[in-house]
């Protein structure tokens, strides 16, 4: 029976560099379309307009990408891989396209949500397919490079759409991933062979697919609206939940029922994925909630000029690398990923602890060390879990099962915010009250609403306009303007230090799940040795005249495996 696991795996070591190539290549592109359009804000709302709709511009692409990562991964399982990962590069060559041509707000918000099809389809295949080219054992080498590109990209993506929109225009900020996407496209049709799946064709699960989304998509909105939009108490929102709730109940029956489901509910009967799976969930919310927030400590209580994420945490995203990159490599010696992982989830709480004892008086040297500290943590932690779940499982299974742990680790991270954020909010409030002078107390309530939205202390712009309208007061204005902004910061920081002990506390239950997770060795090869030979034979019968040479290389590996 040929499998596409073990046909990809015997590619020799130039076309097997080549599809590694082109997948480091579709992972950078959608790591910058993360951060390139922030950088851009000013510029698009100046030429399209619709301040009020720019939300939705973030909001559509997650929501879409979100949602997308679990359908094509399994659908992956049951066709193969190569199709829908030139689709999904396809779509999102096309969705930026579309963005940079919009005419107005309403179009680049359709049109995100277009780009956020392809950007989803992309990550859920691309460490399916470097679990088709490496074993488990040698994988983990090859995890350090694609944490490396996701943090190259992070870093570089607000360089170059700052880069693009200052000195080409706005627009470039999405036309930029046109050449790159052409060249994925052509080294993924030249070097990548198209594998389908043997065995019978089972029917598929339509109505499963179709439910999906119909769970996902009013759950991540329900998120996204709760606590900002919304009250989490209001009728939008617990509709909202509702509804989610409702499509739950029905998808979870109709996957039982189904011959061969769009989630396949029997995988977490297996420890190693459930565990993984509600590792992965927890240390979502408390870790990528609480990363969420470290600009805003470093640019509203710390006053940087910085502008972006990326620069912001490069500390954290070159550690989360080089931890990543050695990790990799030790596991593949030792063969075994408990140890690190555990380790990992270790120093995520620490460094989690560490962000809540920052004042605003700590010096910038401290949080670059918490940053840090905090990279190590999740290059440990994060890549190893995927990789765990991908051993665990039969490889029927690889698509569902990685795109699955993707797929919770983005939902924890928009949980995490949310919640997080909204305890924010509220001893931001609570704090500013308490801290605020008494003649503050006693400005005009436009005034007192701008302070209360904490937005003007991320700009130099706001913060001088702000003073202008104090020193409009009268004399004593100025001086009351820099009592605000001092009991403004300190409010902030208090606020940002309660998030991050609650993200540290959250996190310490992933600690506790962790140590319920077994230590399976690592499978040196795909298949067990007859079904990796015939997986060859196939092979060779699909891309050579005679097939000779495959078959006997498939006899040697066979041999070789036996001995």
């Amino acid at each position: 029976m040929q499998s596409p696991l073990a046909s990809l795996s015997l590619l020799d070591r130039r076309r097997r560099l080549v599809v590694v190539l082109g997948t480091m290549l579709a992972l950078f592109t959608v790591g910058m379309d993360q951060t390139l359009v922030s950088t851009a804000l000013p510029r698009v709302v100046a030429s399209l307009g619709g301040l009020g709709l720019f939300p939705w511009v973030f909001t559509a692409f997650m929501v879409t990408s979100t949602t997308f990562v679990p359908l094509v991964g399994r659908l992956t399982d049951l066709y193969g891989r190569k199709p829908f990962y030139m689709a999904g590069v396809a779509i999102l060559v096309i969705g930026s396209a579309l963005c940079g041509a919009s005419r107005n707000m309403e179009e680049l918000i359709a049109f995100r949500a277009v780009q956020g099809l392809g950007a989803g389809a992309v990550m859920s295949i691309a460490f399916a397919v470097i679990g088709d080219l490496f074993p488990p054992a040698e994988r983990s080498r090859y995890v350090g490079l694609f944490t490396g590109t996701f943090a190259a990209a992070s870093i570089l993506g607000p360089l170059i759409g700052g880069a693009l929109t200052d000195y080409a225009h706005w627009r470039w900020v999405f036309y930029v991933n046109l050449p790159i996407g052409l060249v994925v496209l052509a080294v993924l049709a030249l070097g990548m062979p198209h594998l389908p799946p043997g065995g019978p064709r089972r029917p598929l699960d339509r109505l499963g697919f179709v439910l999906m989304p119909a769970v996902i998509v009013p759950f991540l909105l329900a998120l996204s609206w709760g606590g900002d939009r919304f009250g989490w108490t209001s009728a939008p929102v617990l509709g909202l939940l509702g509804a989610a709730l409702v499509a739950l109940a029905i998808f979870a029956l109709v996957e039982l029922r189904a011959e061969e489901p769009a989630l396949p509910l029997h995988l977490f009967r297996n420890s190693v994925f459930l565990v993984c799976s509600l590792v992965t969930i927890v240390i979502g919310v408390a870790m990528f909630g609480s990363v969420s927030f470290i600009p805003l400590f470093v640019q509203g209580v710390k006053g940087s000029t910085a502008t972006n994420s990326g620069l912001v945490t490069m500390p954290l995203t070159l550690a989360m690398a080089t931890a990543s990159t050695l990790g990799g490599q030790a596991i593949a010696r030792m063969g075994r990923y408990r140890l690190l992982t555990l380790l990992g989830l270790a120093i995520v709480p620490l460094a989690l602890f560490m962000f809540s004892r920052l004042e605003q008086d700590s010096p910038r040297p401290q949080v670059s060390l918490d940053m840090v500290v905090l990279g190590i943590g999740m290059g440990l932690a994060m890549p190893t879990l995927t990789l765990a779940v991908q051993n665990a499982l039969p490889h029927r299974y690889l698509g569902v099962a990685t795109s699955t742990i993707q797929f919770l680790r983005q939902v924890g991270g928009v949980m995490g915010v949310a919640i997080i954020g909204s305890h924010i909010n509220a001893a931001f409030a609570r704090e500013l009250t308490a801290r605020l002078p008494a003649e503050a107390q006693t400005l005009p309530p436009p005034l007192l609403a701008v302070i209360r939205e904490r937005d003007f202390l991320l700009s130099r712009e706001a913060l001088a306009a702000l003073e202008g309208r104090f020193q409009a007061l009268g004399p004593e204005g100025g001086a009351l303007f820099q009592q605000v902004v001092e009991a403004a910061r300190a409010a902030l920081s208090s606020a940002i230090a309660e998030g991050f002990f609650l993200g540290f506390a959250i996190c310490l239950s992933a600690v506790v799940l962790g140590l319920f997770l077994r230590d399976v060795p690592l499978r040196r090869s795909h298949f067990p040795v007859m079904a990796e030979a015939e997986a060859v034979h196939a092979y060779a019968d699909a891309t050579t005249p005679d097939g000779q040479g495959q078959r006997a290389e498939g006899r040697e590996a066979a041999e070789r495996e036996e001995s």
